[in-house]
């Protein structure tokens, strides 16, 4: 099966489930914008936007690509349910709890917190390390924190309280 009949299936069940918690529980869902574009090791994501009913679902196309009716089983329901749950209990409940959970179990999904696929093919950025020093020891920084210095943030040794500066 091509990626636009994958992702016509993706669509198809989601506007499935939107109807069917909405005679389920009696309410009214918008519908959300659908993106696949979504990348990294996440198979979905919700997107919420505070200033309005409307939101968004960003599925991974390169997951949805190499796991099929898999992906369709098990990450649309679970994306749907957090519209579901959202719209049902509000703002304060925990992402994956047990009203999260109802709904899966009532869209006869598994209520699984994280995917099963494998992400071997996936590219993943390396995060780079930078050498430092105190009185004490050599460190390594993450790039994140490096640029922090760079820009004015001292970090110190848990150690030995001496500020670490580059090597």
């Amino acid at each position: 099966m091509d990626s636009n009949q994958l992702e016509q299936l993706v669509l198809d069940k989601t506007r499935t489930l939107i109807a069917s918690a909405e005679n389920q529980y009696h309410i009214r869902l918008v519908a959300p914008e659908i993106r696949f574009d979504l990348r990294g090791k996440a198979a979905g994501m919700v997107v919420f936007n505070p200033r309005s009913s409307k939101s968004l679902i960003r599925y991974n196309a390169q997951m949805l690509n190499e796991n099929g009716q898999d992906f369709i089983h098990q990450t649309v329901p679970h994306e749907v349910a957090h519209l579901v749950a959202r719209v049902l209990h509000g703002v304060k409940i925990r992402p994956h709890g047990r009203e999260w959970k109802s709904i899966m179990n009532e869209f006869g999904a598994k209520p699984k917190r994280c995917h099963n696929f494998s992400t071997q093919s996936i590219p993943t950025r390396r995060m780079r390390y930078f050498p430092y020093r105190c009185s004490c020891s050599n460190h390594q920084l993450s790039a994140i924190r490096h640029r922090r210095t760079l820009s004015g943030v001292i970090y110190l040794c848990r150690a030995c309280g001496s500020p670490l500066t580059s090597s």
